[in-house]
């Protein structure tokens, strides 16, 4: 597994109003917490992990442009992500959840190719927003470079019975592909294996 490297991490106890409406936080939900790391996928996941840890929310998810490989300053890698809440106390044990999380997570590789194949068993508010299912619903989590990632969808959903809620179309921000399925855990289970072969397959033989 490619280790996921937090690069930053901040508090704000009561951020001021106009950033905080600005940034998509709710009503009454003044602290902020702030974390930049250089995989934005993995960190996304994590952030979903804090919604189901803590009373919190993710306002703000930004993936940047090119990758880590060409981030602009130290501290600045792939993603932004920002939690919200309503006490200090509530987005602090959220931020923990998600540092604890991307202890967890990370890209395995196929030869020289990333990819992430990861099987959501119960996701939070977060990516349930993002995929357009339920909270507690499975996803597979699936993302690869543009060719090998559709190549790959097609073979996720071939293999077990998942339904596709989003599609990544390449190219990302970072110049991936990929998309959320969902079915039952074993299916995504099935899809997320399906995927790695495949990419896997384009990483042995690309031509």
């Amino acid at each position: 597994m490619i280790p996921v490297n937090i690069l930053a991490v901040r508090y704000l106890a009561s951020a001021n109003d106009t950033l905080c409406k600005a940034l998509g936080a709710p009503e009454g939900y003044p602290c902020l917490g702030l974390i930049t790391t250089d995989c934005d996928d993995a960190t996304y996941i994590a952030l979903d992990e804090a919604t189901k840890a803590a009373n919190v929310q993710v306002c703000f998810g930004q993936s940047f442009y090119a990758g880590a490989a060409n981030a602009s300053t130290p501290n600045t890698g792939e993603v932004l992500g920002i939690l919200c809440a309503a006490t200090p106390g509530a987005v602090r044990s959220g931020m923990e959840a998600a540092v604890s999380a991307l202890g967890r997570l990370g890209f395995e590789a196929a030869g020289d190719v990333p990819y992430l194949a990861h099987t959501v068993s119960s996701c939070g508010r977060f990516l349930a927003r993002e995929a357009g299912v339920p909270e507690g619903s499975a996803l597979a989590y699936l993302i690869a470079p543009p060719l090998e990632s559709m190549y790959a969808m097609d073979a996720a959903l071939k293999a077990a019975d998942v339904v596709l809620c989003k599609l990544y179309a390449p190219p990302s921000p970072t110049n991936f592909g990929g998309g959320l399925l969902t079915g039952t855990q074993s299916a995504c289970a099935a899809a997320c294996g399906a995927f790695a072969e495949a990419v896997a397959e384009v990483a042995q033989r690309p031509k």
